[in-house]
């Protein structure tokens, strides 16, 4: 006798790697590269900023160019861009390339 679709589903979902959903904000030439302001990503469980600024700078060349230089922040804390903290469901992302001005 084979499990009902319940049983399964439910069973599939507590072996699936659960995933944090972060929302990310470009500024200035980040938003230009990313070609959007903002937006909100679902990430692996587990994943770090260095992950994901690795997984966005092979988003292509402006990416690739950009993200290296950039500073970031997660929920308005200046964070080292090679963090190996997980990031966490509902954090926000900041990602800023160096401004000239003063």
């Amino acid at each position: 006798m084979s499990p009902s679709p319940e049983l399964s589903s439910e069973a599939s979902a507590q072996t699936s790697p659960r995933q944090a959903s972060v929302t990310l904000r470009y500024f200035a030439a980040a938003a230009e590269a990313a070609g959007r302001p903002e937006e909100r990503l679902d990430l692996p469980a587990g994943t770090t900023l260095a992950g994901l600024r690795e997984q966005l700078a092979g988003r292509g060349l402006e990416m690739a160019r950009v993200v290296p230089i950039c500073s970031f922040l997660v929920n308005s804390v200046s964070t080292p861009a090679d963090s190996l903290t997980p990031l966490a469901d509902g954090d926000a992302v900041d990602v800023l390339p160096p401004f000239a001005g003063g």
